[in-house]
């Protein structure tokens, strides 16, 4: 039986930061600027005046403090309040293509592998930056890899959803080595104008290489133990952007062509059931909580991963059983559980077992439980 093996890990980041006072700064000049302009429809009841944000404000609700980005001058500019990405010629590499070359040559020099050792690449992320040809396969050119790519979307659980392909793949044959890789860009599709969201997200990019465990080189690496995936229909977590916008005017630029979400509505409904499926999958793999060294959560939110370690493990866990990468990163999306997979891995012992749970839009929970080799 072949088994499938995560051997390495990359992260692109991207060098501009916007820390939470910078944020908001542009956020309550654009405040002020939009009360002015409407001040008498705001004094007729017509319109309601905007309410400035705080970087306290930010915290206490996230627990992020900062974020990286693509382009900050764009997103910091209140009569913006957008990033600055300009459009690319044809032959040019996709923005998502540079940062995934930068993720991937990390994940391959980690496990000590060139592109010759890679059959296929998944782009698994939360937004795409064109509809076809695939980025995947863009990143399959510019790598030297030989084999086939795709791109696939499951919101904030692309990537662990990317994990079950490619443990699919390796382990059926078609495959001996499959880079997922997971270039968010966040801030292209988040309402900076929007003082219940404009801070949540950052952009990153990540890459696991997952290969046979006969490939690899003893003691390398985390074997995948298992992988659940489940998802629920929810309108909690909505971004309606797409190719059939220009179908009907009316709908450009309304704000749920952008992020919107129902955040009480997605913490309450959301953790009991990430915890739930946590539990159901340790049991089916006959481990319980206890058997855990490690849990690299989905980044989006500290009070949220805090209660969802708690109802796995019965009590609050520790920093280092719970690692957290929000605070620098922001929500990164489906690569938010990865950063913390790939920053905080190292120090753990063979044997050790961890498990790598992502959650979003959907619902959509995947679970990737994993053992030290």
């Amino acid at each position: 039986m072949i088994k499938a093996v995560i051997s390495g890990t990359g992260l692109y980041t991207p060098p501009a930061i916007i820390e939470n006072d910078q944020l908001v700064e542009a956020f309550n000049q654009y405040v002020e600027l939009y009360n002015d302009e409407h001040a008498e429809e705001i004094a007729r009841g017509e319109l309601t005046a905007l309410q400035p944000s705080s970087s306290a404000f930010i915290e206490k609700a996230s627990g992020i403090k900062r974020r990286h980005v693509i382009d900050r001058e764009g997103i910091l500019d209140p009569k913006r309040m957008t990033p600055n990405i300009p459009d690319r010629d044809n032959e040019e590499p996709s923005v998502q293509c540079e940062m995934a070359i930068v993720a991937c040559k990390e994940a391959l020099e980690q496990a000590g592998k060139t592109p010759a050792d890679v059959d296929a690449v998944i782009v698994a992320c939360s937004n795409l930056q064109r509809a076809y040809p695939a980025i995947a396969i863009e990143v399959q050119q510019a790598m030297g890899i030989d084999g086939f790519a795709y791109d696939m979307n499951v919101a904030c659980s692309s990537a662990t959803f990317g994990i079950q392909a490619a443990v699919n793949a390796v382990e059926n044959g078609s495959a001996r080595g499959v880079l997922v890789v997971s270039p968010e860009i966040c801030s292209g599709h988040l309402n900076f104008r929007d003082r219940d969201s404009h801070f949540i997200f950052g952009d990153a990019c990540t890459a696991i290489l997952v290969e046979r465990e006969e490939d690899t080189q003893a003691g390398q690496g985390f074997e995948i133990l298992g992988t659940r995936l489940k998802t629920q229909f929810s309108n909690n977590i909505r971004n309606n952007f797409g190719f059939l916008n220009r179908a009907d005017e009316s709908g450009i630029g309304k704000p749920d062509k952008l992020f919107i979400q129902q955040g009480r509505k997605v913490f309450k409904e959301v953790s009991p059931l990430v915890a739930e499926t946590i539990q159901g999958h340790l049991a089916s793999l006959q481990l319980t909580p206890e058997d855990l060294k490690r849990m690299w959560l989905h980044q989006a939110n500290l009070n949220m991963n805090q209660l969802i370690a708690r109802k796995v493990l019965g009590r609050d866990a520790t920093v280092e059983e719970a690692p957290v990468i929000l605070d620098e990163y922001a929500n990164t999306s489906s690569a938010g559980s990865i950063i913390a997979f790939h920053k905080h891995k190292d120090d753990l012992k063979t044997g050790d077992l961890g498990v790598i749970c992502s959650f979003g839009a959907g619902y959509s929970i995947g679970s990737v439980v994993v053992r030290h080799r």
